[in-house]
């Protein structure tokens, strides 16, 4: 079933009956992800688009920002004491002369698949300046409009799309739709945040950032990283069918975000950006 899932024997137990099964989980293995053969960072994940997400990991620490600032990305041979290639570490190397940022500061650099920014020195250092505003200053763009129903139908076309979540029930997801509620991409991931960095890392490698016309969601709850990661790559919604943290909210206020949690059937809160969410004139005056 390759490395994504793995099957494992289970003793289900049902209404006082048990049998012994085979189950399938969802893989979680690490990835260390080396800048210019320097080791960078290790995230829990699920093995697959390990190149998104390693793009995807570097366009929210603001190293890269277009395709032409990526020369490669390569698995490391010899990754082990006894030269063999695991597939869990990947050399990100940027075009000659690319300026990068300083990563003096102090930084945990292991990051589980529940936090992908723990060990960080100080709010100030994941600040990251971001290369665009979210919406666009010469109007190529038009701006992002949302109705509550629109917002309301993303979350049952991610869940339909959900392929691996389907056999395991263990994998976060995220996706990408445009502002008339079609869906662009989705990834899954043990890791919310590694979720996020493939489709920012596939939109990176196509060219197609900033990523201003879209409208991102994410199966779990909205945190400060999602929201970085979101203005990061230029993209003007996130959407959350949990709650948001209070970090999250902040961001989003400061950078014009339009922030909605607990999207759940009709309903839905807006913490951020209210002027991209149109409202009926009766709802409004409520």
């Amino acid at each position: 079933m390759g490395r994504v899932t793995q099957r494992r024997p289970v003793l289900r137990i049902r209404g006082g009956a048990s049998v012994t099964r085979p189950d399938t989980l969802a893989a979680e293995e690490p990835l260390e992800i080396r800048l210019n053969g320097r080791s960078l960072a290790i995230t829990m994940r699920t093995p697959g688009d390990d190149f998104a997400l390693a793009a995807g990991f570097l366009v929210s620490e603001g190293v890269l920002g277009s395709a032409d600032e990526l020369r490669n990305i390569v698995y490391c041979a010899g990754a082990t004491a006894d030269g063999s290639n695991t597939y869990n570490v990947v050399d990100v190397r940027t075009a000659p002369g690319l300026a990068l940022p300083d990563f003096t500061l102090e930084r945990n650099v292991y990051t589980t698949s529940s936090c992908g920014l723990c060990g960080k020195a100080s709010l100030d250092a994941v600040r990251t300046t971001a290369r665009w505003t979210i919406d666009a200053d010469d109007g190529s763009t038009p701006p992002v409009r949302l109705t509550p129903e629109l917002l309301a139908a993303l979350p049952d076309r991610l869940r339909a799309a959900q392929r691996v979540f389907d056999r395991t029930g263990g994998l976060h997801a995220a996706a990408l739709f445009t502002p008339r509620g079609e869906l662009l991409d989705v990834r899954e991931d043990v890791g919310r945040h590694n979720a996020v960095d493939k489709l920012v890392g596939h939109a990176l490698q196509s060219g197609a950032l900033p990523l201003r016309d879209t409208v991102l969601l994410v199966s779990g709850r909205a945190s400060f990283e999602l929201a970085q990661k979101a203005v990061m790559a230029g993209i003007p919604v996130l959407a959350a069918v949990s709650a948001p943290s209070s970090l999250a909210v902040e961001l989003a206020a400061e950078t014009g975000l339009t922030l909605v949690g607990f999207l759940r059937g009709d309903s839905m809160n807006v913490y951020a950006g209210e002027h991209r969410i149109t409202l009926r004139a009766a709802a409004s005056s409520g």
